[in-house]
């Protein structure tokens, strides 16, 4: 029952937090308040995908305000969040204690300027970014309905999510194979390759990376800093293997070829202008690697049910100071 609360209490004061702010926090804040008001018109000519267009104008014509709106789609956010959570929960085998887990994935959620970035401004895929990630543990477990039904829910919200679901029989293959292919791909990105096939097999889609928000001041270009942290995320559930319990140790790697599948829309197309965005998926859903991590770790004090509520809500003050100073990744 504290774990509820306390969970209660903090997802309300971070759901404040974000739909209070203003249409200045957020470069594309002001796009999604102005089209929110549009919509209230009637039918307007819109890139947007269904799911997302859908909730925007029930919101819209049921007369809630901007504030509101912003409030909702964070609280869909923070619910994909808690699917998600028990999707892995249920992955890893685990069967006690799933507020406590809960406690923890929100936690390092919510210390991630990444995650800042999917809720105040990479909106539309930041709701899909989860929902991706329940997608492809569930196709890694063989279950093709729950694919199906999160995949849709993903892809309602960004159509990029199907870049994601595209890479996911890589998921029936050895891991060993898996890995390799990752290697390649991570090569073939650092030295420039990808961008090259691309643009000579598929000119298409190098010229719709290319010019997606030409005007932005973003680095383009290979990012080296993005792939090699990337690459970390994976490895660190093998460095720390020997402090987490079994089996759940063996599950947390298994689930890091899900990670690694959802890197390879970075490294075939990470070349591009806010190249950033690739990596949304996989990095919220290291977050809860890192989440299990702690909560199946055999240093006591780590998964302490204490020691995490504290630093969930210290971790909701450090989203308050990142979503203030727009501090994102």
């Amino acid at each position: 029952m504290l774990s509820l609360m306390l969970i209660v209490a903090v997802c309300l004061f971070v759901d404040i937090v974000v739909g209070s702010r203003s249409i200045d926090v957020g470069t594309d804040t002001y796009v999604y308040a102005g089209f929110f008001h549009e919509i209230r018109g009637g039918p307007i000519s819109t890139r947007f995908e269904p799911g997302f267009l859908l909730i925007t104008r029930v919101l819209s014509l049921s007369g809630f305000s901007v504030e509101a709106y912003q409030s909702i789609l964070f609280g869909i956010l923070l619910l994909m969040a808690a699917i998600a959570s028990r999707k892995y929960f249920d992955y890893l085998g685990s069967t006690r204690g799933y507020l406590t887990f809960l406690v923890a994935c929100l936690m390092f959620l919510l210390i991630s300027p990444m995650f800042v970035n999917a809720s105040i401004n990479a909106v539309r895929q930041g709701l899909a970014a989860l929902p991706v990630f329940t997608a492809l543990l569930a196709f890694h477990q063989r279950q093709w309905r729950s694919f199906f039904i999160y995949g849709v829910i993903a892809t309602s919200f960004h159509y990029s999510s199907l870049l994601y679901l595209a890479f996911a029989p890589l998921l029936l293959v050895n891991l060993k194979l898996l890995r390799i292919a990752a290697i390649v791909a991570f090569i073939a990105y650092c030295t420039g390759v990808t961008q090259i096939v691309v643009r000579a097999v598929a000119p298409f889609i190098y010229n719709a990376v290319m010019d997606y928000s030409l005007g932005a001041k973003y680095k383009s270009g290979v990012r080296i800093d993005f792939a090699v942290f990337s690459i970390f995320w994976y490895a660190l559930p093998f460095m720390l293997n020997s402090i987490v319990r079994k089996p759940y140790s063996t599950r947390i790697k298994d689930s890091t070829a899900v990670y690694l599948v959802m890197l390879l829309p970075f490294f075939v197309l990470g070349w591009g202008n806010f190249s950033n965005r690739y990596l949304l998926s996989s990095y919220l859903a290291a977050s809860m690697m890192v989440a299990a991590i702690f909560f199946h770790s055999r240093i006591s004090i780590l998964r302490n049910p204490i020691l995490l509520r504290g630093g969930f809500i210290i971790s909701s003050v450090v989203f308050f100071y990142y979503v203030a100073n727009q501090v994102i990744v």
